[in-house]
């Protein structure tokens, strides 16, 4: 390029078409997710949500967070349509353990060279998501940013908003000695453990992402890592009345996010015989020569949420639970301590 030819943002590689296309593509699937609450229409300068009716002393309860590099699997795989979904379930489980239920959500997506067609993959996965949870998408940003990524790398966030009445938080004060873990199953690795996990299936495994993943009954790999982050919202959000505290089991692993749930007189017990671990957990054990200790602590191992209640609550979540289809099992209690969790 000579040095008096006339620039464009197109040349200097920002597409302001494609961005016009993947908006006109996205369109209907964001009006898809619009609850009673949401106002104004697609597009605008900002999102707007009425307050909900009725509420008496609502508190707004707010998160962020991304998938980590799962989002490496999906752009290898060249599969998009789960990532979003994995997206907003994450961040609805985090407000729920606080007692919080979804009313809207904001999307960033950010890419090196943006490709309309990965835009509608990516947000169809982030419609499904706040329409399973009740939750408005109500705005978000579409970044074209050369230099900074390389195509076709792009990177994922979300926000979310959701109340819940001042008088009805769940807080750690709820809980009290002697009562019982209930460990939810998990739909596998969720959005966490996937640096270690990619590393191990790439060079121990040596498995690509289409590739028959073992012990799986013939899905690729693709298939088991990119399986949708699990919601607890729609087993969980009609039986808070019964929960003390909640642990979303994220990065970390089981350690590292039931203490958050634990006031500092008492301990956590986990019976890690409780549950078996599922065939996904143990094969990378195996082929990564891990320590079990390191794979609690990197991976949910197949809970997904943990959580504490009485006798009669753990009962009456199990049994929605085995309604539900979803796996449960009770893994532990709680005893007198200094806000430490125990595997044994």
């Amino acid at each position: 390029m000579s040095a008096d030819e006339k620039l464009t943002y197109a040349s200097a590689g920002v597409d302001i078409d494609a961005a016009d296309d993947s908006k006109h593509r996205i369109k209907k699937l964001v009006e898809s997710t619009f609850t009673a609450g949401a106002r104004g229409a697609f597009g605008g300068f900002g999102g707007m949500f009425r307050v909900p009716e009725g509420a008496k002393k609502p508190l707004l309860v707010a998160s962020a967070d991304g998938v980590g590099t799962k989002i490496k699997t999906a752009i290898e795989a060249d599969r998009h349509d789960t990532i979003g979904h994995c997206l907003v379930n994450h961040c609805v489980n985090d407000i729920l353990v606080q007692g919080a239920k979804p009313l809207f959500f904001l999307d960033y997506v950010a890419f090196g060279k943006l490709i309309p067609s990965v835009v509608e993959g990516v947000v169809a996965g982030v419609s499904a998501g706040c329409r399973e949870n009740g939750a408005s998408l109500i705005g978000g940003e579409t970044a074209e940013m050369p230099g900074v990524y390389t195509p076709p790398d792009y990177d994922l966030a979300g926000f979310i908003v959701g109340w819940v009445e001042e008088d009805q938080v769940i807080t750690s004060a709820g809980v009290k000695d002697g009562d019982v873990l209930v460990g939810l199953g998990s739909s596998g690795l969720h959005t966490n453990g996937y640096s270690l996990a990619r590393r191990i299936v790439a060079e121990r495994l040596k498995l690509g992402p289409h590739d028959v993943f073992p012990e799986h009954g013939g899905k690729t790999v693709a298939d088991v890592m990119l399986a949708v982050h699990r919601s607890y919202l729609p087993l969980l959000g009609g039986a808070l009345h019964h929960v003390h505290a909640m642990a979303h089991i994220t990065g970390g692993g089981i350690p590292g996010n039931l203490d958050r749930a634990l006031p500092s007189h008492l301990d956590a017990v986990v019976d890690t015989t409780a549950w078996d671990i599922p065939p996904l957990f143990r094969v990378l054990e195996e082929a990564g020569q891990v320590d079990r200790a390191e794979m609690y602590r990197a991976f949910n191992m197949g809970v997904g949420m943990i959580v504490i209640t009485d006798t009669a609550g753990a009962s009456y979540i199990r049994d929605l639970a085995a309604q539900a289809g979803v796996a449960n099992w009770t893994i532990g209690h709680i005893r007198p301590g200094t806000g430490r969790v125990h595997l044994v």
